[in-house]
This record gives structure tokens, C-alpha cells and sequence, in this order.
């Protein structure tokens, strides 16, 4: 006998869990875990304390599910990127739109902040920690190793490991602000992370790219 599908939650649920997952971003980025209270979300969320505990049980829940939707960004990024990898045939016209998505995700939103967080609190999170690892920055990497393979064999770019070339052009279009961002927390802005973008797509471009 097939199981019957989970009914789908109640709209209001839904909304309600949205905001609070974002005033729980927020105030844990601004408090960290142990100076947030699940009282001080409710408020920034706008919603009945007794609300938001039947929402999530405490609050190593409600940051394991903050956490799990920061997760979740990366995850929508390296499976586009993932599916784009074969269509990926022109580095000079393509390669810039995707280090400036790429840039804009990791350091012009709060999950730098939420990034920073986790590695402070990696010790009472050990679990999450490697998770994030390895559904975030890692599984980003693999699927640009996979978009250079493509390039790779295709003769678009120079010869190498995959590995190490999605490497350089992480580091170059991000690198530098990632690198801040985790010790200061400080979130760029959209252009200043489009800006720094292209300029290390174009640096890794003259070392890499095969004119053709």
C-alpha cells in the first residue's frame, strides 16, 4: 500500500516560520547563541512567544533550522550550477554572470554572518558544522570542479585539475571579502561584491582561458 503525501502545512504555519526564521538570523548574528534569547526572536518577529514554541521546541532547534536554510541557499546555487555545467561553453561571456551570483550569495547576504556564527559555535555544533561544510562551500566547489571538467575538456581553458582551477576562481572572485567577512561578520554590498567578482573572473580568465 503507497503511503499517502504529508499534507501541506497551513499558509499561516508557513508565514509564521518564515519570519521566524529570519528575526532569528538576525538577532543571532547580532547576539550569537548564547546571548540570543527565543524571546528576544519573537519579538523581532513580531509573533507570540508561546507561538514561536510551537513553532520550534527550544532554541538548539530554531538555530539548527536557521542554520539548515542558510544551507539550503548554497545548496539551490551548486545544483544550478550543477545542471548549468554541460551548457557552460563560452568562459569569456559566462564565467562573469556566475562569479557575481556566486560572490553576491556567499558575501552580500547574511549568510556571512551566519557562516562566521557557525564556525564560533562549531564546538557546541560539531554536527552542523561538518554538515554545513559539506552541503555549502564543498558541494559549491564540486559542482565548479564539474563545470571545468566540461571547460576543461572542451579546450575552452588550460589543462589542469579541476579541483584546484574551481579553487582559484572561488578565491579570486571572493576570496578576499570572504576572508574579512569571517573575522568581522561585515556583509558587502551587491556591487562591491559584483565588482570584485568580475575583477577576479578577469584575472582568472588571462590565466586560464584558451583563446580560441
Amino acid at each position: 500500500m503507497e503511503k499517502s503525501s504529508p499534507a501541506p502545512e497551513d499558509p499561516r504555519v508557513t508565514r509564521s516560520r518564515a519570519r521566524a526564521l529570519d528575526a532569528a538570523a538576525a538577532v543571532f548574528v547580532e547576539r550569537g547563541y548564547a546571548g540570543a534569547t527565543m524571546q528576544d526572536v519573537a519579538e523581532r518577529a513580531d509573533l507570540a512567544k508561546r507561538t514561536l514554541y510551537n513553532l520550534y521546541e527550544d532554541k538548539d532547534e530554531l538555530f539548527r533550522a536557521t542554520m539548515h536554510r542558510s544551507i539550503a541557499t548554497a545548496e539551490q546555487f551548486s545544483a544550478s550550477l550543477a545542471r548549468e555545467a554541460d551548457a557552460v561553453t563560452d568562459p569569456h561571456a559566462q564565467l562573469p554572470a556566475i562569479g557575481m551570483r556566486l560572490a553576491e550569495i556567499v558575501v552580500a547576504t547574511r549568510v556571512l554572518g551566519l557562516r562566521r556564527l557557525l564556525l564560533m559555535e562549531s564546538e557546541r555544533f560539531p554536527d552542523l558544522a561538518a554538515e554545513y561544510r559539506r552541503r555549502a562551500p564543498d558541494a559549491v566547489l564540486s559542482a565548479l570542479a564539474a563545470m571545468f571538467t566540461t571547460l576543461i575538456r572542451a579546450r575552452s581553458i588550460r589543462s589542469g585539475d579541476p579541483v584546484i582551477t574551481a579553487e582559484h576562481f572561488a578565491f579570486l572572485v571572493m576570496g578576499a571579502d570572504l576572508d574579512r567577512g569571517t573575522f568581522t561578520g561585515r556583509v558587502v554590498s551587491r556591487r562591491r561584491a559584483h565588482l570584485r567578482a568580475r575583477a577576479g573572473v578577469d584575472a582568472f580568465l588571462r590565466a586560464y582561458a584558451l583563446d580560441c
